[in-house]
């Protein structure tokens, strides 16, 4: 019997005994959500659709607005709401993107937020991302990639003092390895 086969024994009976410190289970689980996600790095396209609902300007927001401006968003907001805008844009996946959990890029102001992996396989991802104000926000994104060429993702956000809430969907599919002339979100 080897060294490492006697070490890796070992250790599997002190941990089935209970005799391993409780400080090193934690560890041992975020080892366990080391894997990638299942997608290829490289060129994609992505469908985005988004859904309003509410007012989800900060209450605050507004109150530091011109009356004309708070009008402005206010009607935009107004005749967004619960109709859906789908947009579609190029993105550019690393592999470096894919190890650290960002499929999806970070937008402007999106420094200070915080993400927590939930629950992670190489098919299926969820986090939660918290954004401190003066843009606060909580969100909650699944994806899961249906083969490596393919994702869909569905987000749910909850804007901090606000009374609206955005629900997006997204489904990507993987163009090229190469991310040559892409620019993301252009």
């Amino acid at each position: 019997m080897t060294r490492m086969t006697c070490a890796l024994g070992l250790f599997l009976l002190t941990m089935a005994l209970g005799l391993i410190p409780g400080p090193i289970i934690p560890l041992m689980a975020s080892y366990a959500l080391a894997d990638s996600f299942n997608a290829k790095p490289g060129a994609w396209e992505m469908t985005i659709t988004t859904l309003t609902t509410g007012m989800p300007a900060p209450p605050d927001m507004l109150a530091k607005m011109s009356p004309e401006q708070r009008a402005k968003i206010e009607a935009m907001m107004q005749a967004r709401a619960g109709k859906p805008s789908t947009r579609v844009y190029p993105s550019c996946i690393t592999q470096k993107d894919l190890d650290e959990d960002r499929i999806i890029k970070k937008s402007e102001g999106e420094d200070q937020c915080t993400q927590k992996v939930i629950t992670k396989s190489a098919n299926r991802l969820v986090l939660e991302k918290t954004c401190p104000a003066p843009r606060s926000s909580t969100s909650k994104m699944t994806m899961e990639a249906k083969t490596p060429e393919s994702i869909l993702a569905s987000i749910d956000m909850v804007q901090g003092g606000a009374e609206g809430k955005v629900h997006v969907d997204m489904k990507g599919h993987w163009l090229s390895a190469s991310c040559a002339g892409v620019k993301n979100g252009d």
